[in-house]
């Protein structure tokens, strides 16, 4: 499985610049292949962690897994 590092605050800068969203971005990386996504801080630690899955509808399936679990720990339902 290929690691790629993501120094989190230049990406997040990127994204809000480009007004891309991180799911859409995401779908451009799959390629049959699983990818782990490693979030670093400016120190290098790693803050968060994703498993990029190996097709668009596993990554679609993790998508709703976030929506639903975003909507239940803020309330939105």
């Amino acid at each position: 499985m290929k690691i790629i590092q993501i120094q989190a605050d230049d990406f997040f800068e990127m994204l809000k610049t480009h007004g891309v969203s991180m799911w859409d971005l995401f779908k451009n990386m799959v390629d049959g292949e699983e990818k782990q996504l490693l979030f670093l801080d400016k120190e290098q630690n790693v803050i968060a962690e994703y498993r990029l899955p190996k097709t668009v509808e596993a990554l679609n399936a993790d998508l709703d897994t976030f929506k639903n679990s975003l909507r239940t720990k803020v309330n939105l339902d």
